[in-house]
């Protein structure tokens, strides 16, 4: 590993944790789902500054080949957060159904005491 990109991996990582941090400092992001963020912005820090921790973890879990091993844990991180913001949708789908269900039946119900005020003026 070259210093550079010794130096790029760890400015990298410092970046991403920053961004989320900000992004939660300024209510851009919500705790729940800066916490995937977050994790992988510790992984690749902790990757950027000891590196050969990349090398035993992949030893240990009988990866020959050590970037595979940061495909493998991006794409597991990237699998959390799509699953939780599919979640979340889900959520936010019946809510706004349920919302819609409640003014339906509370522009029927004015709608029926218009017509009930209009019948007790004549």
């Amino acid at each position: 590993m070259t210093l550079t990109s010794y130096i790029f991996g760890i400015a990298s990582a410092l970046l991403i944790l920053v961004v989320v941090v900000e992004m939660l400092r300024r209510h851009l992001l919500r705790e729940r789902h800066a916490i995937w963020w977050f994790i992988a912005g510790v992984l690749a820090l902790t990757a950027g500054v000891f590196p050969q921790t990349l090398e035993w973890a992949s030893d240990v879990i009988g990866i020959e080949v050590p970037l595979n091993l940061v495909f493998f844990v991006s794409i597991t991180i990237l699998f959390f957060v799509c699953l939780q913001a599919s979640a979340e949708l889900t959520r936010l789908e019946a809510r706004t159904r349920t919302l819609a269900e409640r003014v339906a039946l509370i522009e029927m119900e004015l709608e029926s005491q218009r017509e009930r005020s209009t019948d007790d003026a004549d």
